[in-house]
């Protein structure tokens, strides 16, 4: 039977709820479970794709074409895995699911309630992930904080599991709380206190507790922690700031979480052997190489988190050449401005996106590294704007660019596919998901994916709208341009690359999303290189 371990937070939001899931699953996994993780969100959204970036980062997309929260990125990462759409549940879809039941008559005229209607759903939904990733232990990430009213019906569910499985202690809580330092130095526990209060008026008894802070918590913190929270004192841990979160399984391991778990749940664990993140981790810290890298993109006003995937990814790769980068964000629309120093960066990395905003700064920058020779990639938006920008410039078609941005343009060099003209609805509708990329043969992609390549292709996950117009293909390849990924069915432009360019490559899909620390995605792994 399954076992289930659900992970809150308190006091405020972004307090590395998902680090700190993804973080004991690998813990537990380097014990010898079989573990895997979900994401529940609160929200009355379906999924993640119409979120707006500022307020909720990156939209992270599985394999099975789902768009979900940023923190299956983690998960994947910190596993190794391949996620699916059964493990991010957002709430919309719970109350939809319900409404329609009870429209097609399910519910044999019973009066609709949050509970048990809703609480049943959320349950049956947990339940199905843990059958579909095979897992004996599911980690479970309840997004907010406790108190939020959209969390309740949430908290509910988790409450009502832990007390259908009979005796057999098959559910934990684990509780993450901010234990701030104010400017007496003193450890502050109130804001802990207050949270795991307003947890039991719920009907939950936190199990373990971990306390998020700037250091690691003194003794006299932790007991009062255990006194005044009703755990015991070697049951409350520390998840303090870290340069690297890839450090966070070691620091967690390190304080004995696995075998509080393990205790508690009844786990059989082996011990766990030499962790293969600890060369590479020491590498990182060991870099000698500094390389300045721009990643240009319109998001660029708050946090990283926009683009988590793409700076993960980065990261991985830089380790793996011996790099000692520095990564900036940079807004596309000071790029416009003239605010940026264009010179002072080794290489540019121009995202995803969507919209007319700040493209015509991107494209500066993609002008700026085609004739100054420095290493460019291109991601899905960051292709068809290298295209434009070709376009423009070497075919000479001034005015050429994407009718999403300019919908008149006399050379429309990037197009909406043939199949998205039809389309209203703006959830779940792009081409999203793991399609397969034929390459060609004697080309640097085909060169970079030799070791992950099935007769000649590999699959990648998509998510858009807009690609390269076929009618001007031929003018592009006449340029320079060499189109060495495509569709193995249609015309679809995959990857670009430019050889008269020590390294100015463009794909379609995002190869981020499958970059692991032990394995760097080929294709950021060639970027960084080139920056050597």
């Amino acid at each position: 039977m399954t076992k289930f371990i659900f992970v809150t937070g308190g006091v405020l939001s972004s307090l590395g709820k998902g680090t700190l899931v993804a973080s004991i699953s690998k813990i537990l996994k380097n014990a010898g479970i079989s573990v895997s993780a979900m994401k529940i969100d609160p929200y009355l959204n379906c999924d993640a794709g119409t979120l707006n970036p500022y307020e909720h980062g990156e939209v992270f997309v599985t394999r099975d074409g789902f768009e979900c929260d940023l923190d299956l990125g983690n998960y994947e990462r910190f596993l190794d895995i391949f996620a699916t759409k059964e493990q991010n549940l957002m709430m919309g879809s719970v109350y939809k699911s319900v409404v329609e039941k009870e429209r097609r008559g399910e519910f044999l005229g019973t009066t609709v309630q949050l509970i048990p209607h809703a609480t049943n759903e959320v349950k049956s939904r947990i339940r199905n992930a843990a059958k579909v990733t095979g897992c004996d232990v599911l980690v479970i990430e309840i997004g907010g904080t406790v108190g939020d009213i959209e969390s309740d019906v949430v908290l509910e569910a988790a409450r009502q599991m832990r007390f259908e499985n009979g005796s057999s202690p098959s559910v934990l809580f684990i509780h993450l709380a901010l234990v701030p330092r104010i400017t007496t130095n003193e450890q502050k526990t109130k804001p802990m206190q207050h949270s795991v209060k307003a947890l039991l008026s719920k009907g939950i008894t936190p199990d373990l507790l971990v306390a998020r802070s700037d250091s690691m918590i003194n003794d006299g913190t932790k007991k009062k922690i255990a006194l005044m929270c009703n755990v015991l004192a070697d049951s409350v841990f520390c998840s303090h700031n870290l340069d690297n979160v890839y450090h966070l399984p070691r620091l967690l391991q390190e304080q004995g979480l696995l075998e509080n778990i393990s205790k508690k749940l009844e786990l059989k664990t082996k011990k766990a052997g030499k962790d293969p993140w600890d060369p590479l981790l020491e590498k990182w810290e060991n870099s000698k190489e500094e390389r300045r890298i721009a990643v240009v993109g319109k998001y660029a006003q708050t946090t990283k988190d926009t683009y988590m995937s793409v700076f993960e990814a980065l990261r991985h790769a830089a380790i793996h050449a011996g790099i000692k980068a520095k990564f900036d964000l940079i807004n596309s629309e000071d790029v416009e401005k003239n605010l940026v120093d264009l010179n002072a960066y080794d290489g540019f990395l121009i995202p995803g996106g969507y919209g007319a905003r700040g493209t015509e700064g991107k494209i500066s920058v993609i002008k700026h590294a085609r004739e100054n020779k420095i290493p460019l990639l291109g991601i899905c938006y960051g292709l068809q704007l290298s295209v434009i920008e070709i376009a423009r410039n070497l075919c000479n078609l001034k005015d050429a660019n994407s009718t999403e941005i300019n919908p008149q343009t006399k050379y429309p060099v990037i197009d909406m596919l043939p199949e998205q003209k039809t389309i209203e609805d703006k959830g779940g509708t792009m081409r999203l998901g793991a399609y397969d990329v034929a390459l060609k043969k004697g080309t640097k992609a085909h060169d970079l994916y030799k070791n992950e390549m099935k007769n000649d292709q590999v699959f990648k996950r998509f998510r858009h709208r807009y690609e390269v117009n076929p009618e001007y293909v031929s003018q592009l390849e006449k340029a320079g341009i060499v189109f060495s990924g495509k569709d193995p069915g249609r015309e679809i432009m995959k990857i670009i690359e430019f050889p008269n360019h020590p390294f100015l490559m463009g794909c379609q899909y995002h190869p981020e999303f499958d970059s692991r620390l032990e394995k760097p995605e080929p294709l950021y792994l060639a970027f960084m290189k080139a920056t050597l």
